[in-house]
């Protein structure tokens, strides 16, 4: 086979919107002989497919797709995937399709052995990132590099209006003309909307949005909805037809804003947006998510709107977002515990939330007493953070190609399980 296993299977399921037991029938296999496929190839329980099994899964997607189906086409990706006003640039979800998104996933699936350090590649070695951050920020920045790195890449990093030449008045225009000629991309956040679309109309090298004030944080909701797609793939579900349950800031949070509208793509689902009056989500997101016969509903009732919920999407209050306003109704009501989720929630709801979450006791926010919980998504979606944004800089740099073929084993030693409750989801991946 061309391509991992894993990423062929995944593929076909996605293509076929079948969950892994529907999957597993239609192929005439067991469930359990499919997860043992899906498996890392460094999992003990990994089993190679038959060819004879590799062959019918081809001829159905034939079938159903209308066109010739092979491994190589599987894999590639139009040069115009990611594009914005003509060139290889991120800024907004808007910019995405439900097709390309899900292509964007096949190559994060072919990242995946490089995320999980068991495989090494060097596609962009030469390479220089750029990373400007005008905000604070731990997880999107170095997830960030961290990602180029992965590919070969180097980074150089800035922080801060105070160590900038902007704080000397310097404009975007400049600032983004003047970066250009020291690195081969750039990713930008900045407290302002719209503002990393100005850096990127100053240049023709890739630029990425990490986050423009309270508008969008694309690369954070496409990690979001490649987390749910893959854990609903262990939990036998498909996105068509979820109950998605936001809760929080859903006026300032960008990272719902970007998520719901990449949901809006899919069909049938039931939105329910949970928050105080002063804190809703905007009309015109709202709007958006109304397609593709998706119901929205709003309250401000948490217990009443977690009931029945497939996926809580917890957001923090965005306090840093707030000029010469007083937000109401906000309260440690709010906060999602363990009590609250074991009362309204059942065993396989998935708990999610971009972090950082404000862990202080009695804070209205996400409780640290899910830590152990094995329905806490929150470090699986940090983890995901590295293989979406490899496929994107691999995408916007032109290598996307390459990276499965300059494959080789990392040689250094790396922990069989990255955190302590990591375990428990060993043959389940």
């Amino acid at each position: 086979m061309s391509v991992q296993q894993q990423v062929f299977l995944r593929d076909a399921m996605r293509r076929l919107n079948l969950t892994r037991e529907a999957f597993s029938n239609r192929i005439g296999v067991g469930r359990r002989a499919l997860d043992t496929w899906l498996l890392p190839e460094e999992s003990s329980e990994f089993r190679n497919m038959p060819e004879i099994v590799e062959r019918f899964v081809s001829e159905i997607l034939n079938a159903n797709l209308g066109e010739k189906y092979t491994h190589s086409v599987q894999l590639e990706l139009p040069t115009d995937l990611i594009s914005f006003e003509g060139k290889p640039q991120l800024l907004s979800v808007s910019q995405f399709s439900r097709e390309s998104v899900e292509t964007l996933f096949r190559l994060a699936d072919v990242m995946q052995p490089i995320a999980r350090r068991q495989k090494v590649t060097r596609v962009l070695e030469g390479a220089v990132l750029g990373n400007l951050f005008f905000e604070a920020s731990t997880r999107t920045r170095v997830s960030f590099a961290t990602a180029f790195c992965r590919l070969g890449g180097s980074v150089c990093d800035t922080t801060g209006f105070t160590f900038s030449s902007m704080a000397k008045g310097e404009s975007i225009y400049d600032t983004s003309r003047v970066m250009s000629g020291y690195v081969d991309a750039l990713v930008v956040r900045h407290p302002e909307q719209g503002a990393v679309a100005e850096f990127a109309r100053a240049t023709n090298i890739p630029v990425v949005n990490g986050g423009d004030g309270p508008g969008e944080h694309p690369s954070q909701a496409l990690l979001d909805l490649y987390t749910i797609q893959r854990e609903f793939s262990r939990l036998g579900k498909v996105v068509d037809g979820a109950h998605i349950a936001l809760v929080g800031d859903l006026k300032y949070g960008r990272t719902v804003h970007s998520l719901s509208k990449l949901l809006a793509l899919y069909r049938g689902i039931k939105f329910t947006l949970i928050a105080p009056a002063s804190l809703e989500m905007p009309s015109y997101i709202v709007e958006q998510m109304a397609k593709n016969g998706n119901i929205v509903e709003q309250t401000s009732v948490l217990q009443e709107g977690l009931k029945g919920a497939d996926v809580v999407y917890a957001t923090r209050i965005q306090k840093e977002r707030f000029v010469d306003e007083v937000f109401e109704g906000y309260t440690p009501d709010f906060q999602i515990n363990l009590a609250l989720i074991n009362n309204v929630c059942d065993q396989h709801t998935l708990i999610m939330h971009p972090l950082p979450r404000d862990s202080q006791p009695g804070a209205n926010d996400l409780s640290t007493d899910l830590n152990h919980d094995s329905r806490l998504a929150i470090f699986r979606q940090t983890d995901n953070g590295i293989p979406i944004r490899m496929a994107i800089f691999a995408s916007l740099l032109g290598v996307d190609q390459q990276v499965a073929h300059t494959m080789r084993d990392a040689t250094w030693r790396s922990p069989r399980y990255i955190g302590p409750d990591d375990a428990i989801f060993h043959g389940v991946d």
